[in-house]
């Protein structure tokens, strides 16, 4: 007497269905792998945005040995001069300037302080960009022998002017002196259109910063930073 007639699944079947299984937990490895990078990329950015907001421009900076402002704004530049006058360095350095400006247009813009421009102003021409601005600037440390340097930029510029600037200037030390232009503080940003896209474009640039994939110069394009005459 025969049993009941049970269907029982073929090989093939078996097999189709292992490969389902296995193309199904591909995808959830896949979305769970998106996610979290979603996670980490996101969340890097509001740590990122909450340190810049937290940066504040120190009222009484530690003497070095030289001042370096990264142009890109005119209060940067008001910023630096004012720590030369007051002593706070020997020598100043203005990487990135245009080359349609000159000494006079310079000193006009800050103040119109001929002698000191004259005495202890040094301008940097060839820098384009962040890394040139990081190469020009090392240069000219290297050059005078400095061990440290207040580097002057805005708050939202500091994070990867350190990064580039930290990876040629060896044991010479920079002290921070971030330019902050409006109050980011307590999560003002997120009501700022313009603030969230300056630092949203300025992470991902630090992002690639850290990863190496910021373009590099040839050296060979400097001609050094110059007096100012």
């Amino acid at each position: 007497m025969k049993g009941p007639n049970l269907i029982e699944p073929t090989d093939g079947a078996i097999v189709g269905e292992a490969r389902r299984g296995g193309f199904l937990a591909k995808v959830r490895y896949v979305v769970l792998l998106v996610l979290v990078m979603a996670v980490a990329f996101f969340g890097g950015f509001a740590a990122f945005a909450s340190y810049v907001a937290a940066l504040t421009t120190p009222a009484d900076p530690e003497p070095a040995d030289a001042i370096i402002v990264l142009t890109g704004g005119q209060a940067r530049i008001d910023a630096a001069v004012a720590l030369l006058k007051s002593g706070k360095g020997e020598r100043l350095l203005i990487s990135g300037v245009h080359p349609s400006a000159d000494r006079d247009d310079l000193a006009e813009a800050t103040g119109g302080d001929q002698t000191l421009f004259a005495c202890c102003v040094d301008i940097g021409y060839d820098a384009l960009d962040t890394v040139g601005n990081a190469e020009e600037s090392a240069q000219w440390i290297t050059s005078h022998g400095y061990r440290s340097a207040i580097l002057v930029t805005n708050n939202y510029h500091m994070p990867r002017s350190l990064l580039e600037m930290g990876r040629l200037v060896g044991d010479t030390r920079l002290d921070p002196y971030p330019v902050v232009n409006s109050d980011l503080s307590d999560w003002r940003w997120l009501s700022q259109p313009d603030a969230r896209r300056i630092l949203f474009t300025e992470y991902l640039k630090y992002i690639a910063s850290f990863a190496g994939l910021s373009p590099r110069v040839d050296p060979q394009h400097f001609t050094g930073a110059r007096a100012a005459p």
